[in-house]
Parts: structure tokens; C-alpha cells; sequence
């Protein structure tokens, strides 16, 4: 939030992240409490009940189960299902693949890019959406795809699926 007090914030500043509780952590640590190698359910259910790994949740997950931190950092940063930055409430994947290459995804994504201010790898600096390139999606005949929110959307041209995206939420 901005000094003003109205929520808003400045261009090319994050939004002002609100506190996190930690309570939360309560019901996960109690259904993995003395089971062993249960570091990866207990980081996927964290992750599922704050959207990301903040430090200060791998600190409480490490202080109350006696787990390593950096054991915890070890294995939230060698899988890819991990992520220890907050990221937008809608993910948006497009593919760069060959097949998508060829039929535009290029343009596709220099359209979110310019249109909604996020380069790829990052997340808007309102937490709306965050932009990953991926190399397949499995879905060829559909090219140019993304993926918004688990949805396929196929064939699309860069204004459409810049649209598509601006009407979320």
C-alpha cells in the first residue's frame, strides 16, 4: 500500500504483501507429525495454502520439525514444482516450442509482454499474472497454445489472447 493509504501503488512498484499466518501451518505439520521423508508433501501442501514457499514459512516448517533449513532450501529449489517468490494469481504458460515457434507464439508473447508489463520468468508487479515460456505443452496440432489457469487456449492471435487475459478476474 502506498503512503496515501488507498491501496494503490506507484508504477513499477510490488503491492504491499500482507502478513503471513502461520497458523496455517498448524494442520499440515500435524497430519506429517513423526513421519520421515515427508519433506515433499509437507513443501506441496505449504505451497498450495500460501501460493509460494516464503522464508518465513520454511522457517517454521524447519523450527517445528526439526527438519534442516537448508535442507528444506535444498529441496524446494531442485524441484521445479517449487517456488520461493510470490507469484501472480493467474499463471500464464505459453509454449515456444517448435510447432508454436513456427506459427507465432514469438509475437503471442511480445504482445503480453507489452500489453500487460511482465517478461518472462516474472510475475507483474500487481500480482496479477505471471509469464513462463515453456518448450511443450503436448499440444502441436493446437499451436500457437498457452495454458491460463490450466486452460488451453489454441490457435490464438496476440490481440484475442492479450484480451482473453486482460478480462480475468
Amino acid at each position: 500500500m502506498n503512503s496515501s493509504g488507498n491501496g494503490s501503488t506507484r508504477a513499477g512498484e510490488p503491492a504491499a504483501e500482507e502478513p503471513l499466518d502461520l497458523g496455517l501451518l498448524d494442520h499440515i505439520l500435524e497430519d506429517f507429525k513423526g513421519r520421515k521423508g515427508a519433506v515433499i508433501p509437507i513443501l506441496q501442501r505449504a505451497q498450495d495454502t500460501y501460493g509460494y514457499l516464503p522464508r518465513e514459512v520454511l522457517k517454521a516448517i524447519s523450527q517445528r520439525t526439526l527438519i534442516p533449513l537448508n535442507h528444506l532450501y535444498g529441496v524446494a529449489t531442485f524441484y521445479a514444482q517449487f517456488h520461493l517468490h510470490r507469484r501472480g494469481r493467474h499463471l500464464i504458460r505459453v509454449c515456444d516450442g517448435t510447432a508454436c515457434h513456427v506459427r507465432g507464439s514469438g509475437k503471442n508473447i511480445e504482445a503480453i509482454e507489452r500489453s500487460l508489463q511482465v517478461a518472462p520468468g516474472q510475475t507483474s508487479t500487481d500480482y496479477k499474472y505471471t509469464l513462463e515460456i515453456v518448450y511443450c505443452l503436448g499440444s502441436c496440432g493446437l499451436s500457437p497454445v498457452a495454458v491460463v489457469d490450466d486452460k488451453v487456449i489454441a490457435r490464438v492471435a496476440p490481440e484475442a489472447l492479450v484480451q482473453r487475459l486482460q478480462s480475468l478476474e
